[in-house]
């Protein structure tokens, strides 16, 4: 055990000196706060990015890692407490019978064999046979005075058991909650990245430095109980011996222990005195029935109850003798131990990695998360000193693309308007044109050289009003005879 305390203080210092790296990087990193060029921002980004992505896989091949370590441990614990209250089950049965038969043989017995004494008063040979069977009585209830006291080892184990199954309980659901808990904070710190949230950013900061001082904690206590439980699954014979020493004899210890055929029952003998003291006194019953009763009939009925006494407690022989071997208790050892040594055993380290690569994790992403709380500052103070007029600045030559097209998209007002307005035209004053004279060329051979279409720039200029009206007609006229004059020709409508 104090390996286990060394263990636990080797814990404590790793633990202060991970706070200790962590506060001089955060220092560090405020204090050295420059500018970076616009070529460093990227590899920092993906720096980040891939610390996030690694501490985010560590962080659940941990969690399944805990399961698996949390399931184990609690497997090897279900099966110390199922093999605990078999053995007290045994030790209880065999207490139960010693009772009774001690019970039987000091007052049940006794009250008939006192009746028979005052019956049989005349006869001096019958009372001499009362007197017989009495000792044998008192040599039964010695022989299982003998025996361990068993009432004390059954409260014992019941009372380890049931604290035992209520500590694991707590311990099995305090790190049920400790996975599920490092599963949320990194889920919620996935999505703070890829928001890029600020305020999640900093909740994830406190949580984790909370689940790193826990990780800590539970590395240095399941790391003690894995050594002290290593210790006992070393020599467990041994353990037993000291902790049962003063209670149970070194004897009783070896047999149940070890239940070797060459180690001799240490029951035996006084078992043996039980059944031949028991059958001395069934045959001393069997000739008082045959005998006396023709001579004495009201001695039958105490006769009869004292030869049903004894069945009984032939009954309980078998049974104590069959509790008392060592085979059904030696089997509750072995369980136990293999619940413990090995599946327990096997948990706890697989719960020590649990803590060890979560501890990891944890550090990684709370050196991360400042670096993207840093990236995330500037890229808003990027968009923040945004100027919409400098030509130079492709994200405001961006906006003001935007702005523009926004600005030149004609309204249905501003059309229909110019609908409207076409009425109180006036002839438009004779003007050189400007479209090109390929789109001239390539106008007037698509009309074929037909002199009456070769005025047809007015074409590109767009269609005549969708809706007919004289009024439109004329102010058409005036511009084609305009336009005639211009170049020349007459057309003709």
């Amino acid at each position: 055990m104090p390996l286990a305390l060394q263990k636990s203080e080797v814990k404590a210092v790793g633990l202060g000196l991970t706070l200790l790296f962590l506060a001089l990087y955060l220092t560090c990193l405020c204090c050295c706060r420059k500018e970076d060029s616009e070529e460093s921002k990227r590899p920092q980004t993906c720096c980040v990015t891939w610390a996030a992505v690694i501490a985010g896989l560590i962080i659940c091949s941990s969690v399944g890692v805990g399961f698996y370590g949390n399931s184990e441990t609690n497997d090897g614990v279900y099966q110390l407490t199922y093999s605990l209250y078999n053995a007290n089950h045994t030790l209880r049965g065999i207490d139960s019978l010693v009772t009774s038969t001690m019970g039987s043989m000091q007052h049940d017995l006794k009250q008939r064999l006192d009746r028979l004494d005052e019956i049989f008063a005349m006869h001096k040979d019958y009372v001499k046979t009362l007197h017989f069977m009495q000792m044998m009585a008192n040599n039964i209830v010695q022989q299982l005075t003998g025996l361990p006291d068993v009432s004390r080892a059954k409260l014992d184990l019941a009372s380890l058991a049931d604290e035992t199954a209520l500590m694991e309980y707590y311990r099995w659901l305090t790190y049920l909650l400790l996975l599920i808990l490092d599963l949320v904070i990194c889920l919620v710190a996935c999505l703070g990245l890829a928001k890029q949230s600020r305020w999640l950013l900093t909740t994830i900061m406190v949580f984790g430095v909370l689940t790193l001082i826990l990780s800590w904690a539970s590395l240095g206590a399941v790391t003690a109980a894995a050594v002290g439980t290593s210790d006992f699954c070393v020599s467990p014979d041994k353990f037993v011996m000291n902790h049962t020493k003063g209670r149970i004899g070194s004897d009783v210890a070896h047999y149940y222990l070890y239940c070797s055929q060459s180690l001799p029952n240490p029951f035996q003998q006084s078992m043996t005195v039980y059944q031949r003291s028991l059958t001395t006194m069934q045959i001393q019953i069997m000739g008082l029935l045959q005998f006396a009763v023709p001579l004495f009939p009201t001695a039958e009925r105490d006769l009869l109850g004292i030869q049903h006494l004894l069945n009984s407690s032939e009954s309980n022989l078998h049974q104590l003798t069959a509790l008392l071997d060592c085979r059904s208790l030696h089997k509750d050892y072995l369980d136990a131990l293999i619940g413990v040594c090995y599946d327990g055993v096997e948990g706890l380290l697989y719960l020590c990695l649990f803590s060890l690569l979560a501890a990891c994790a944890f550090c990684i992403m709370l050196c991360a998360i400042p670096r993207a709380w840093r990236h995330i500052t500037n890229t808003d103070r990027d968009y923040d000193d945004i100027d919409e007029e400098d030509p130079f600045n492709p994200q405001a030559r961006r906006l003001s693309m935007h702005n523009s097209s926004r600005a030149n998209i004609p309204s249905f007002y501003s059309f229909s308007s110019s609908l409207g307005s076409q009425s109180s035209l006036q002839p438009p004053a004779p003007a050189s044109t400007s479209a090109p004279v390929s789109e001239y060329m390539n106008q007037s051979v698509l009309f074929g050289g037909n002199p009456r279409y070769e005025n047809v720039p007015l074409i590109g200029r767009g269609s005549p009003p969708p809706s007919y009206s004289p009024s439109m007609r004329a102010t058409y006229l005036s511009m084609t005879e305009g336009q005639n004059r211009h170049f020349g020709t007459d057309f003709q409508v």
